[in-house]
């Protein structure tokens, strides 16, 4: 698929998740976190992993004094800092024995390249900024560190004052830097400028010299940005999983590599290392807390989804029709989505072959009826593909009935002045005895889950590998106001001590949001327990509550 006729480039790829990532709004990530995210990383073949700032917390210290024990096959570990104070020298400033006794093989030092923050933020002369440069640099390349230079806000101080901008990149290379890192800081430059601005340096420094990009995304061009960066000679590309970071965020680095791999023909990451994208990114997501983006291209969870009847169709004669990259190249996959739009080929494309029903259009006309019916209802299959799976189970009369519900209660207690505390009874024959047991948990849906874990753990202990992820609430019919039905859908995720091995997602609607909240828990461990092929109790009884 690549466009490019000449022998492949390699890029280096930079990644910055666990500093300039972490810099992103509700973003937190523990030390636990940093270093797993770094083994993440390293196995994926990112050449460069940029750590933290070892003067800005004692996490990012610790970090440093840590990540030295892994065994990294790959990634060279690189410490972010700044420029020494004015007001010091490099030997007397923290920052710079920080920097050092980091240890790390690379040191990232950002300076200003936009005279308006030499002269308005730092207040202080244009040499002074130079010199703090030069003495930065020098300092550092003397302890035996290879240098990279991050000139902050470059495309900005070009605009500006040309001559200037064009000045620190000389002080830096003069002191020893081994690659010149251009940055987008703002975010709000576009291709078109990025591209000729590179032209400049290039012609100013000469081809050979070491360009990197760094790009942010507030115009929404981040990745164009580096793409045209490439392009225009830049050889590193720095950037963040799944884009997060400060303001709008970085680069997204799965989209970049993406690219970069597959539709320019560059080289990087390693050879086989690409099929591992969408475990990384969802890897991070995890670790981040945060939801995964469902549309975010190549590893989203829709990246190849398919919906429309037309397309499934055309999708199951020629993938290529209507997919640009074969997804098992990224590391994800084709789903076919269900919904009240799909034909019947949607549903035999989908489960056809791991429920025999690829030319049973009996089956397949019955499947869509009974989602055509449940989706005016309410529910909403394409977002909860276990729950459909369970519909089909039940259709089929396979559905393995796994315990019988005898009863369940909540009571929440708010006395004034206090914290609310909720407790849950739940009731359950499971073969031939019944569990009785009472949870306590933070609201109705903990106290549920912590009762009815309770009641299957004995019978099924892969109950406990099932861990909720995500939990969304939307009503349906909003005229009829706090009456109105609601829908549940509850993401899953099924966890080993590195990565999640897989996720899925099921749905509930009723009026009452503990019901609703009920059906789409009590799929969940259904749906977990067939797939684990767990020994059904009874024999096949009518399909789970709310199908």
């Amino acid at each position: 698929m690549s466009r490019r006729t000449e022998p492949s480039r390699r890029i280096e790829i930079y990644d910055t998740t666990l500093r300039d990532g972490a810099q992103g709004e509700g973003v937190a990530f523990s030390l636990v976190d940093k270093l797993k995210i770094t083994k993440q990383l390293d196995a994926l073949g990112v050449d460069f992993v940029e750590g933290g700032y070892p003067l800005s917390n004692p996490k990012d210290a610790a970090y440093f004094d840590q990540v030295a024990q892994l065994e990294l096959k790959h990634a060279a570990i690189c410490a972010f800092g700044m420029t020494h104070r004015p007001s010091l020298t490099p030997a007397d400033d923290p920052g710079m024995s920080a920097l050092l006794g980091s240890k790390s093989p690379v040191l990232t030092i950002v300076g200003k390249a936009w005279d308006l923050h030499v002269r308005e933020v730092l207040r202080i002369e244009l040499e002074a900024n130079l010199k703090m440069i030069s003495q930065t640099l020098a300092y550092c390349r003397r302890a035996g560190a290879q240098i990279f230079f991050d000139a902050e806000h470059f495309f900005d101080g070009l605009r500006s004052n040309r001559d200037y901008a064009l000045r620190t990149l000389r002080a830096a290379l003069a002191a020893g830097a081994e690659r010149l890192i251009l940055c987008d800081t703002n975010g709000g430059s576009l291709p078109d400028w990025i591209g000729p601005a590179i032209d400049q340096v290039r012609g100013e420094l000469g081809p050979d010299v070491a360009l990197g990009i760094h790009t942010h995304n507030d115009s929404g061009l981040a990745v164009a940005n580096c793409l045209a960066a490439v392009e225009h000679g830049c050889m590193q590309v720095q950037g963040t999983i799944n884009g997060i970071g400060e303001r709008c965020g970085n680069a997204d680095l799965t989209t970049v590599v993406a690219n970069l791999r597959l539709k320019m023909g560059y080289d990087c990451l390693q050879d086989d290392s690409l099929k591992r994208l969408t475990e990384t990114s969802r890897f991070v997501y995890e670790r981040a807390n945060m939801n995964l983006s469902v549309p975010q291209p190549f590893v989203g969870t829709a990246a190849f989804a398919h919906k429309g009847g037309m397309h499934v169709h055309a999708v199951r004669r020629m993938a290529r029709s209507y997919e640009h990259v074969e997804p098992h190249l990224v590391g994800n996959a084709r789903r076919i989505l269900v919904s009240e739009l799909a034909g019947a080929s949607n549903i035999a494309a989908m489960l056809g072959a791991k429920f025999d029903i690829t030319h049973n259009l009996q089956v397949q006309r019955r499947v869509l009826q009974r989602v055509q019916e449940l989706e005016h209802q309410g529910y909403q299959f394409e977002a909860a593909t276990a729950s459909f799976e369970l519909l089909v189970c039940a259709a089929l009369d396979r559905c393995p009935q796994f315990w019988e519900l005898d009863h369940y209660r909540c009571v929440i207690l708010k006395t004034g002045g206090q914290i609310s505390v909720t407790e849950a009874i739940v009731k359950l024959k499971v073969a031939d005895r019944y569990e009785h047991c009472v949870a306590e948990g933070d609201g109705p849906v903990n106290a549920l889950d912590g009762a009815m874990r309770k009641c299957l753990s004995p019978h099924y202990r892969q109950i406990n590998d099932v861990h909720l992820r995500d939990y969304r609430v939307r009503v349906v019919n909003p005229t009829a106001e706090s009456a109105a039905k609601v829908r549940v859908i509850a993401e899953f995720a099924t966890s080993g001590d590195e990565a999640p091995s897989s996720y899925f997602a099921t749905i509930g609607v009723h009026e009452n949001i503990v019901e609703a909240s009920w059906q789409a828990l009590t799929d969940a461990f259904v749906y977990h327990l067939i797939e684990c092929q767990a020994a059904p109790i009874m024999t096949a009884q009518p399909a789970p509550a709310g199908h």
